[in-house]
């Protein structure tokens, strides 16, 4: 009885101990950071907006340039649950007169107009 005993309190040990074992009843947090920012939103830019008009769609920069403003950077990093990673990022640049000159990055931009049939 005493063995039964000594070997039921070693395997608990071992097994709760162990931090191999994944216990379904641990929630692990979703960790979203940056801009979220999607296609939809991109599509709504138009070359030759201006800086206000850019920041209303997307939202401030998460980055800009400290040297020159006319480069603005969106970046979006998200970890699900599971540990899967993934990344988004936009570069948008602006000319000497703030208007929209160039998108690149993750997403494009779209010239159709969804609305117009």
């Amino acid at each position: 009885m005493r063995i039964y005993s000594i070997l039921i309190l070693l395997c608990l040990s071992l097994i709760s101990s162990c931090s191999w074992i994944q216990f379904p009843s641990i929630h692990k947090v979703t960790v979203q950071q940056g801009n979220i920012v999607n296609q939809e939103m991109v599509s709504k830019l138009k070359i030759g907006m201006t800086m206000s008009q850019v920041q209303y769609i997307l939202g401030t920069p998460l980055t800009t340039d400290t040297f020159d403003n006319s480069r603005w950077d969106y970046f979006y990093s998200r970890v699900d649950s599971e540990g899967k990673r993934s990344e988004r990022q936009l570069k948008l640049s602006f000319d000497n007169e703030n208007l929209l000159l160039s998108v690149s990055g993750d997403f494009q931009l779209t010239d159709a107009d969804p609305t117009a049939e």
